[in-house]
């Protein structure tokens, strides 16, 4: 029977909807919850687990929120190992989770995390060990997450029924928060891990260059500001291409958060989840987000302000996505990814949509139903 190793870490993604950028330590986690953040690791982990459901596997996992509890909640009967502490989990309570997993002899870790988890996991687990990862986190530029929690059951289910899926080397990389938090993406390299590579389910490296492509830029950004209507709240999602909108208009900029504006004004700067449901409460609205380069995500990656509940609000005739056709081609037929957390809102946003890549120039691309 096949051994599933569970690892969540509950902390996970905290900071996203609070427009912390990240939460990684203690404090930023403390800092996340008196904010408002609800933990979804959990959630994130339960829809992964509802494509194992029927599969011949026995899931191997940590007390309570560490596992056990959604491993149980979607019908599984774990093999609880190990003890956490009382209180918020550690990256220290990973490790051990780790090494208590390969010492019981598991097929594969699957884990719930951000790219600190990945970190934290590559520091300990021996070579070769193959492991796969649920994103759940605010900052994803590891290649050893899945593209969405469903994709990574599925990916799993493909091990479990013995299809032949290929064990690749992917990256972990992870960011400085400090310096994320300024604006300023710096990712670095921390090793490998060998991943399930089935290259619908799997993402790929971010790139985290900035395009030079400055005529393409303002192409697009003139396309916009004159869709723009004096009347409606436009909310402008993070990355470098809307930052040339932004710079168009003539309207300072969160490179990496989600700003307000109407009518040629700033609204509200560095947005968090509540505030853009508050702000755009009964006034008509629309979103402008890009894409991650290499990756393909319009929703989910760094921009977890854009809640479920303000995606349904907006309806998906009011949300506008920009990218360079470079952009695009980069991504070599891979269709566009939504992450939101939420299924409904997933299959909602699912199918053709178009992409504005010019001035006056758009083309019709492919968001999947992951």
């Amino acid at each position: 029977m096949f051994r599933l190793g569970l690892i969540i870490n509950p902390l996970a993604g905290l900071g996203g909807s609070v427009a912390l950028k990240g939460s990684d330590g203690a404090d930023t986690a403390r800092q996340a919850l008196a904010l408002g953040a609800e933990p979804k690791a959990g959630i994130r982990t339960l829809q992964a687990l509802e494509m194992l459901k029927g599969l011949p596997l026995e899931i191997v996992t940590y007390p309570g929120e560490m596992g056990a509890d959604v491993a149980l909640e979607a019908g599984f009967k774990p093999v609880v190992l190990g003890s956490i502490r009382q209180g918020n989990t550690s990256a220290e309570d990973t490790v051990h989770a780790v090494l208590d997993l390969h010492k019981s002899g598991v097929d594969l870790i699957l884990f719930a995390g951000g790219d600190g988890t990945a970190r934290d996991i590559c520091d300990v687990l021996p070579d070769g060990v193959p492991v796969l990862g649920i994103p759940a986190g605010v900052k994803i530029h590891s290649g050893v997450y899945a593209l969405t929690p469903k994709a990574a059951g599925e990916l799993v289910a493909m091990l479990v029924r013995g299809e032949l899926v290929t064990l690749e080397a992917q990256e972990v990389r992870d960011l400085d928060e400090a310096a994320f938090r300024q604006g300023q993406v710096r990712a670095r390299f921390y090793g490998e891990m060998r991943v399930p590579a089935e290259h619908r389910y799997l993402q790929h490296v971010k790139n985290s260059g900035r395009e030079d492509e400055v005529l393409v830029l303002d192409d697009i950004a003139a396309d916009i500001i004159e869709r723009m209507d004096p009347d409606t709240c436009y909310i402008m999602g993070s990355g470098s291409t809307v930052a040339a909108v932004m710079e168009q208009i003539g309207l300072p900029n969160t490179l990496l958060g989600v700003d307000l504006i109407k009518d040629g004004a700033l609204l509200a700067a560095d947005c968090t989840a509540d505030q853009l449901l508050e702000l755009t409460e009964n006034q008509p609205c629309a979103l402008v987000i890009t894409l991650i380069g290499g990756q393909g995500h319009i929703i989910g990656r760094g921009n977890q302000q854009l809640s479920p509940e303000l995606l349904r609000r907006l309806g998906r005739q009011n949300i506008h996505v920009i990218a360079s056709k470079t952009k695009l081609l980069a991504l070599e037929g891979r269709p566009l990814i939504v992450d939101s957390g939420d299924p409904e809102v997933n299959r909602m946003l699912a199918g053709v949509i178009p992409v504005i890549t010019g001035y006056h120039d758009a083309v019709l691309y492919r968001v999947a139903d992951y």
